[in-house]
C-alpha cells in the first residue's frame, strides 16, 4: 500500500511536537488496522482517529492519500 501526503497535512505534522509525530507516524503506517471509519456521504474518503486527533485519508487503487489532520473540533466542519 503506497502512502502520499497532501500539501495540508505535511504543514501540521511538520509543526506537531515530537510525541505527536511519533504517534500520526505510526498510525498512518498501520493503515488497514486502527480506528479507521468510512465517511458517510462520500466514497473513498475515511478517517483514522489518533487520540484527540482525525487524519482524513482517501483511499484507491492501494494508494492512500492523507488529506488533512486536523482535531476532532475542526476536521468535520469543513464536510
Amino acid at each position: 500500500m503506497q502512502i502520499e501526503y497532501k500539501k495540508k497535512a505535511v504543514k501540521y505534522i511538520n509543526s506537531a511536537d515530537r510525541t505527536t509525530k511519533k504517534r500520526l507516524q505510526e498510525a498512518i503506517e498501520k493503515i488497514p488496522f486502527g480506528d479507521i471509519k468510512k465517511l458517510t456521504g462520500f466514497e473513498n474518503e475515511y478517517r483514522l482517529r489518533v487520540g484527540d486527533l482525525r487524519v482524513l485519508l482517501t483511499i484507491e487503487n492501494d494508494i492512500v492519500t492523507v488529506n488533512e489532520i486536523k482535531p476532532r473540533g475542526q476536521v468535520y466542519k469543513r464536510l
